[in-house]
């Protein structure tokens, strides 16, 4: 047992445990993925456990491999254990059990992109305003009810059947029949499913029960009401459910996490263990200092404080900027700066709270030919020319796919017009059937114009070739006949433009992915292959490997870890965001975000906020963050922060201690609400009065005015709708009184 030696006394403790329920609260790198492969490797060499008995489930590819490797490092490969996420082991689950879903094993999976597209096509087709209903607002109501296990029906029945909701209904039942009618499933369908599953087929559940005797979740404090259900479903028979994660980093509520299923586990599972890993192998002191001074007002959490025996380090730096271009200024100059000490670019991590906030950084960095990377910008997956041919594999595996027929149908040109497809998705509809059997129909391909007859007859062709000897052939296989005989390829080479070839690279590199692939696993199939790329995750994307800068979201951040981090817009209304203060448990979430931006710093960390700031082409002065107020002040070095002196006079000055309310009476910077408000206000065809913010119900000829770009000028005529005006500056301007940004001197 000498490989249990290199574990901290509580980790050793949670390692060896075996039976019955154990929550290990793991704090941010304190060795959570190493306690949890060390019990793995105990309860399998010590305790006799079969590696088939054993399931470890994760959230990212990223997480589930590395554990996955450093079990095969402690015990030799070739396990026959699960290892996976919670999407794959549930697609893997659904897809043995295929016939008791009402789906067939070919199901594929729909990505968010995807998801888009249909939800769009059913807003089309029930004449609803996307702009009142637009498509990412309908698809996240849809995705918050199959975390809580709400059917259409359901929605109806709790919501009512007012307009509003009667029109969500109305989506969310075409949208679920489309998706069965195409044989697929989005994310979220893939753990309901699963649950509705094992909770209808009681022969299903206790086979999976007996299976997975020894259950271990990671992250559990990321889990949703559904996982929750998955997870307690699965380990009702044996009780040996080990879950890690930690309270404090619960920073996925707005996506369905629920904090209550880690605070109340106990409550769950009777008789259970608790072991707090509190020793952090990540940060220097300072920085560990400074996370908790700002955690520990968090109301709803575990009590528990990490420490290291690594040295002190830096303090905080903090830095006052004029505006958000000083701030990236400042920022760039100090990675430049660390850079010339040897420090890699890679070594560096730039955490925003908003993702409109890349722009400035993105520009300073580039300033100073500073190389860098924006996590979250377009996957790679994400490329038109990926997706179309993405497309024709799903088409193989599965031709009932209406939604990847509809995308390659006219790539490259066949002469199907929007009207032509239009009218075939309809007797598609009216005979019942998928749109890849309409067109297999002689008859009615015949009906078609030569060119479109002959391009359809072409590609039904290579697609039913394909797709009947799919398991006989291998992906690249598939794949290289695709490009090669659907005259994708050669379309991109006749184009022979800068875009094209850069189409064709693209493809190409694909084929490294697909090989890839392939050299882990050599029977790969093709159902195998499309699963992988559909369940990657953005932070799977991240290669630590690349020397850039890392640009991105604190919420991306997470279980990630860099030498230097900056933490910039740290101002109330940004960070903590306008929309938490109107939430009775967003702040708590908000601060929890911080501290895990926080402790992804490993030697220093810095952070900035701007005087003032422009967002959303609105320009105001900012409140400092009531999270820097709450820092440790004697771990800060920098600029001051601005707080509210304990004096009976009311000026305001600066102070590195006081009371936390800072500015008098502050206005919180909620930069969406002028983009609402405007939007609003189009929309109802309000007066200019209410757009300006002056009132021009009293203008008449001969009034001054002043243009917000024109400047002054006279006013010379106007009516109900409009206003000319003679400017000094441009002359005379005829202008839409509804919208023009002019008020009275």
């Amino acid at each position: 047992m000498d490989y249990l030696d290199k574990l901290n006394p509580q980790q050793k403790e949670a390692a060896i445990h075996k039976n019955g329920p154990m929550l290990i609260l793991a704090g941010a790198g304190s060795g959570k993925t190493s306690t949890m492969t060390h019990r793995i490797a105990y309860l399998i060499k010590e305790e006799g456990v079969s590696p088939y008995n054993i399931f470890a489930v994760t959230f990212t590819n990223k997480a589930a491999q590395e554990m996955r490797d450093r079990v095969e490092d402690l015990i030799g490969g070739g396990l026959n254990m699960w290892i996976l996420t919670f999407h794959s082991a549930c697609l893997r689950i659904l897809r043995k059990n295929a016939e008791y879903t009402g789906y067939n094993k070919d199901f594929i999976v729909y990505d968010p992109t995807d998801q888009k597209v249909v939800i769009k096509s059913c807003i089309k087709e029930h004449n609803v305003d996307d702009k009142k209903f637009p498509p990412a607002y309908v698809l996240s109501i849809i995705s918050d009810c199959k975390e809580k296990g709400i059917s259409p029906q359901d929605y109806s029945k709790i919501n009512g059947s007012d307009f509003k909701n009667k029109i969500i209904y109305d989506i969310y039942s075409a949208y679920s029949a489309v998706l069965k009618k195409n044989n697929a499933m989005d994310f979220d369908d893939l753990i309901l499913r699963t649950v509705e599953l094992f909770e209808k087929n009681d022969e299903i559940l206790t086979y999976y029960q007996q299976k997975f005797r020894y259950i271990m979740v990671d992250e559990y404090q990321d889990t949703n009401l559904m996982q929750y259900r998955f997870v307690k479903l699965l380990a009702k028979e044996h009780n040996n459910i080990c879950v890690v994660g930690d309270d404090d980093q619960c920073i996925y509520q707005w996506r369905g996490a629920d904090i209550r299923n880690i605070l109340e586990f106990e409550k769950d599972f009777k008789n259970t263990k608790v072991i707090k890993l509190e020793q952090n192998y990540r940060s220097h002191g300072n920085i560990l200092a400074a996370a908790h001074s700002v955690i520990e007002n968090n109301k709803g959490r575990k009590h528990k404080k990490l420490w290291t025996d690594k040295e002190k380090g830096e303090k905080i730096k903090y830095y006052r900027a004029d505006n958000e271009k000083d701030e990236a200024r400042y920022i760039a100059q100090e990675i430049d700066r660390l850079n010339s000490r040897e420090l890699p670019y890679c070594g560096f991590a730039v955490l925003y709270r908003t993702n409109v906030q890349s722009r400035t950084f993105e520009e300073a960095l580039s300033a100073r030919e500073i190389p860098y990377r924006v996590l979250g910008g377009t996957r790679y997956y994400d490329r038109k020319e990926i997706k179309d041919i993405m497309a024709y594999m799903r088409l193989v595996q599965n031709t009932a796919d209406d939604l990847s027929l509809t995308r390659i149908i006219n790539e490259p040109k066949r002469g199907i017009g929007e009207k032509t497809l239009e009218k075939l998705r309809v007797l598609a509809s009216v005979r019942n059937e998928s749109l890849f059997d309409t067109l297999s129909d002689d008859e009615i391909v015949e009906g078609l114009s030569s060119k479109a007859a002959e391009g359809v007859r072409e590609m039904i062709s290579v697609i039913s070739q394909f797709s009947g000897e799919k398991d006989n052939l291998r992906v690249s296989d598939i794949y290289d006949g695709l490009l090669v005989q659907t005259g994708y390829l050669k379309n991109l080479e006749l184009q022979n433009t800068v875009e094209s070839e850069g189409r064709i690279e693209n493809l190409l590199e694909f084929k490294s992915v697909i090989f890839d692939y392939e050299n882990e696993d050599p029977k790969l199939s093709l159902s195998e292959f499309m699963e992988k790329v559909a369940l990657l995750a953005e932070i799977d994307n991240h290669d630590a490997g690349e020397n850039a800068v890392v640009l991105m979201t604190l919420h991306s951040a997470k279980g990630l870890e860099f030498p230097v981090v900056f933490m910039p817009g740290m101002e109330d209304g940004l960070f903590p965001g306008w929309r938490a203060f109107e939430k009775p448990d967003g702040i708590e979430e908000e601060r929890r975000l911080c501290y895990v931006g926080m402790t992804r710093a490993m030697q220093r960390l810095y952070m900035t906020s701007a005087e003032l700031r422009t967002l959303y082409g609105k320009t105001d002065y900012t409140k400092e963050s009531q999270f820097l107020k709450e820092l440790d002040k004697s771990l800060i070095d920098g600029d001051a922060i601005y707080e509210k002196k304990h004096t009976s006079d009311r000026n305001l000055g600066w102070s590195q201690g006081g009371g936390n309310d800072g500015y008098s009476n502050p206005e919180i910077f909620r930069p969406f609400e002028q983009l609402k408000y405007i939007k609003q206000n189009r929309a109802a065809g309000s007066s200019n009065s209410n757009n300006t913010g002056s009132d021009l119900s009293d203008l008449k000829e001969g009034d001054k005015v002043i243009h917000s770009k024109f400047g002054e000028g006279l006013v010379l005529s106007l009516d109900r709708s409009t206003v000319s005006v003679a400017f000094d500056s441009v002359g005379v301007k005829k202008l839409a009184r509804d919208i023009a940004p002019i008020k009275k001197v």
